[in-house]
């Protein structure tokens, strides 16, 4: 479902997430967002898709980043900060779509949300996570149209895989990507994972010492 990464770009993307991991900066609106330095990377999605849940798993932490059954418990953009001269940071941003706050809460959050896509010039990819068991929604590709007018990169992340049979993880993989087709900033390639049973995170780690290394050069 994903093009394969050689052996050492999985090692490294082992050794680097295998660091030390920490909480870095809060941000509830634009015009507190930390100083732009080194590469960043942000996970966007819909409330309860799972992105506090992934973030752990790619760091090996139970407790980085929150986790909650209640959608929309994430309301700032959390900065996580990777191991000393990794110059990396991952981003944990508020979902969008529903969530148990005030609508005008939520439409703050989402808001937040297409600002930062928009102006942040040392984003280098935004992981947008979609659950495997339902696909791509009206939210999911409104965001997608935002970094496609803002021309950030992007790629697809399939979360809760082992929530779904094999045959309609497959069909829900070809229909992304068949979706994808149109959108220009996208990355071809899907990555599906569960971040219950590890599968897909070698490959995301992978994905993203490539784009590190890219940005160095």
């Amino acid at each position: 479902m994903t093009a394969e990464p050689d052996a050492d770009l999985i090692e490294q993307g082992r050794k680097l997430f295998a660091g030390d991991w920490r909480f870095f900066w809060a941000s509830p609106s634009i015009e507190s967002l930390p100083p732009m330095a080194g590469m960043e990377v942000a996970f966007a999605g819909r409330s309860n898709v799972g992105k506090s849940s992934l973030i752990n798993a790619l760091t090996g932490r139970n407790a980085l980043a929150r986790t909650s059954h209640t959608p929309g418990r994430t309301q700032e953009l959390i900065f996580f900060e990777g191991p000393d001269n990794a110059g990396f940071r991952l981003v944990d941003m508020p979902g969008y779509g529903y969530a148990s706050a005030p609508k005008a809460k939520v439409a703050s959050w989402t808001a937040l949300i297409h600002k930062f896509l928009q102006g942040r010039s040392n984003l280098a990819r935004v992981y947008v996570l979609i659950d495997s068991r339902h696909g791509l929604k009206e939210g999911d590709l409104d965001v997608l149209k935002t970094l496609d007018r803002s021309a950030v990169s992007y790629q697809i992340v399939l979360t809760k895989a082992d929530q779904v049979k094999p045959a309609e993880l497959e069909q829900r993989t070809a229909e992304v990507k068949a979706a994808l087709s149109t959108h220009p900033a996208a990355f071809p390639e899907v990555i599906v994972t569960s971040s219950q049973t590890g599968a897909g995170m070698p490959e995301l780690r992978a994905a993203m010492v490539r784009l590190l290394g890219e940005r160095r050069r």
